[in-house]
C-alpha cells in the first residue's frame, strides 16, 4: 500500500510521492521558548516523530528540520515582566534557559533529535534576503513612517488565503505591527523596527533600520535554508495554520520559492473537554506530566489518538495507558522467560542486523495517513494472540507474536523494555527482583521433588499474593508480573 499523507492545502489524502527519491525533508515548526514546555508542544513534536519513525522504516533517509523560534515579542515581554518583579534575566538568557527545557521534555519521551535544530537567531541574514527579494518582486514594502517596519503586500498576491480557503475580505487584521503605516490591515511584519524602551541587544542593523524579524518571515527562511526552496512536508500545530503558515505559503511563494509539497496539522489538546489555554487556566505543563506517570506511559497516551484529532485528557488518562502498555510489557517480559532456552528463542527477534518486519494489517494502518490507534488495535491483537499461545504452550506461534509485538512497538517508539525507558535506579531492583524469584522458585521446586505439596503451594501464593505468576510446563517453571 502506497502512504497516504492528509494535504491540509489540498484537504485530501494524497499519496505521498517524495521530491526527491529514496529522501524526505521535512520541516515543523517549533516552539517559541518563551515559557515552560505543555502537553499541546509535546503532542506536536511526537506526532512528527511517529511520522518520521514510519518514514525511515519505509526505508526512506528522513532530514527533519524543527526551529527554534528565540526572538519575539513575547519572549522580550516575558523576559522585561521577569525584570520588572526585580529579576536580571535577559530575553536571550530566558530563550536559551526554555530551550533546554523543551530539549529534555523530548528526550524523555523519546522523540529523536531533529536533524538541524536552527535558532531564529542564527539565520537573520537569510531572512533579509528573503524580504529583500520580497521588496524587489513587488510584494513587500517598508513602511513610510521611518518606523523600519517592513510588511508583506498581502494584496499583490492573490493567491493569499489559499492554505485556509479563506478570502482576503474575510481575514482578521494582521495583529503585528502598528496598522497606522500599511497599506491593508492584513499586511503583516516581515521586519519589525527597533522601538524605545527594547534591549538593544534584540536588534539587528539591516537595509530598513535596526529591528528583528518577524515571526512569519523565520520560518520561510530556515525551511529553504536547511531544506532547499522546495521541500517535502511542512508541519505544525493545527493553530499554526493561520495566519502562520497562510503567511509563511504566501511570501515565500511570492518570492519565488515553491514551498512545501504537503501540508501537514496535528490536532490541538482538549482538557476535561475544554480546549487548553492559557485563559482557562488548565495548561497541562511537561513537567507535571512526566512527574505523573513513566516518560514510555506519557508517550503512549500522546500518540494513541490520530494525529489530526483533538487528543482529550481527563482523569485517568495516564492510568488507562499505563494499563494498556503494561498488557504489552507483561507480554514481552512474560514470553521473553517462556521462550529462553528453547529453539524457538530466536524466532522471537530479528537476526542481528535483520530488520524487523511489522504485520501488513499494521502497515496498512500507518501508510493510511498514520492511523496509529488502528495500528495500535493490531498490536494489543497480537499481545492477545501471544497469550493465549503461551497459555497453550504453542511456543511457536507465542513466538511469532512476539516478533510481531517487537517489531511493532520499535517502530512506534515504546518498546516497554528498552533501554531508553530504563532509569539508572530500575536495573538493580529488577535484578533483586530476578534473583529473589528465581530462589523461591528453586525452592517450590525442591518441595515438589520432596512431595510438600503444601510448601509448593503456599510459595507459589506467596508470590502470587505479591504480583507474580508462576506457570510450569515440561522444560521447567517460569514466571512474570501481574499488570507490570
Amino acid at each position: 500500500m502506497t502512504l497516504r499523507l492528509h494535504d491540509s492545502r489540498t484537504q485530501s489524502l494524497r499519496d505521498f510521492v517524495p521530491l526527491v527519491d529514496g529522501r524526505v525533508g521535512i520541516y515543523v515548526c517549533g516552539p517559541t521558548v518563551q515559557s515552560a514546555p505543555h502537553i499541546g508542544h509535546l503532542r506536536s513534536a511526537l506526532a512528527y516523530d511517529q511520522l518520521r519513525r514510519w518514514l525511515t522504516y519505509r526505508g526512506l533517509d528522513v532530514t527533519l528540520v524543527r526551529n527554534v523560534t528565540d526572538i519575539d515579542d513575547k519572549v522580550i515581554d516575558n523576559a522585561r515582566r521577569g525584570q520588572e518583579a526585580g529579576g536580571t534575566e535577559e530575553w536571550w538568557a530566558l530563550a536559551y534557559r526554555v530551550e533546554l527545557e523543551f530539549s529534555r521534555a523530548y528526550g524523555a519521551l523519546g522523540i529523536l533529535p531533529p536533524s538541524y535544530e536552527p535558532r531564529a537567531t542564527a539565520s537573520i541574514g537569510e531572512m533579509q534576503v528573503l524580504i529583500a527579494r520580497l521588496i524587489e518582486r513587488g510584494h513587500a514594502y517598508p513602511a513610510g513612517d521611518e518606523s523600519g517596519d517592513v510588511y508583506f503586500d498581502t494584496a499583490s498576491w492573490p493567491e493569499y488565503g489559499e492554505l485556509t480557503r479563506q478570502r482576503a475580505a474575510d481575514m482578521e487584521a494582521a495583529a503585528d505591527a502598528d496598522p497606522r503605516a500599511k497599506r491593508d490591515v492584513r499586511d503583516f511584519a516581515l521586519w519589525k523596527g527597533a522601538k524605545q524602551g527594547e534591549p538593544a541587544s534584540a536588534s539587528w542593523p539591516s537595509p530598513w533600520g535596526a529591528g528583528r524579524p518577524g515571526w512569519h518571515i523565520e520560518c520561510s527562511a530556515m525551511s529553504t535554508r536547511y531544506l532547499g526552496a522546495e521541500f517535502d512536508i511542512h508541519g505544525g500545530g493545527l493553530d499554526l495554520r493561520f495566519p502562520h503558515h497562510e503567511n509563511e505559503l504566501a511570501q515565500s511563494r511570492a518570492a519565488g520559492d515553491p514551498f512545501a509539497r504537503y501540508w501537514l496539522h496535528n490536532g490541538l489538546v482538549a482538557v476535561a473537554g475544554q480546549k487548553m489555554s492559557k485563559s482557562l487556566g488548565n495548561s497541562l505543563f511537561a513537567a507535571d506530566l512526566l512527574t505523573s506517570a513513566r516518560p514510555v506511559v506519557v508517550r503512549y497516551f500522546l500518540g494513541s489518538a490520530h494525529y489530526r484529532s483533538t487528543l482529550e485528557f481527563h482523569d485517568g488518562a495516564l492510568a488507562e495507558a499505563e494499563a494498556a502498555l503494561d498488557r504489552i510489557e507483561t507480554f514481552l517480559d512474560r514470553s521473553a522467560r517462556r521462550l529462553a532456552g528453547t529453539r524457538f528463542q530466536a524466532a522471537a527477534a530479528a537476526e542481528d542486523g535483520a530488520p524487523a518486519v511489522v504485520p501488513a494489517a499494521f502497515a496498512e494502518a500507518m501508510d493510511d495517513d498514520l492511523s496509529v490507534p488502528q495500528a495500535l488495535a493490531v498490536l494489543h491483537d497480537a499481545v492477545r494472540a501471544g497469550n493465549a499461545a503461551l497459555d497453550a504452550g504453542d511456543l511457536p506461534e507465542a513466538a511469532s507474536q512476539r516478533a510481531d509485538v517487537s517489531a511493532m512497538v520499535a517502530v512506534l517508539g515504546i518498546d516497554p523494555l528498552a533501554d531508553e525507558w530504563r532509569t539508572a535506579s530500575d536495573q538493580p531492583a529488577r535484578r533483586a527482583l530476578q534473583a529473589l524469584v528465581e530462589h523461591r522458585i528453586a525452592e517450590r521446586q525442591t518441595a515438589r521433588e520432596a512431595r510438600d505439596f503444601a510448601l509448593a503451594d503456599r510459595i507459589r501464593q506467596e508470590l502470587a499474593e505479591a504480583g507474580i505468576t508462576i506457570e510450569d510446563s515440561p522444560g521447567g517453571s517460569h514466571w512474570s508480573i501481574d499488570g507490570e
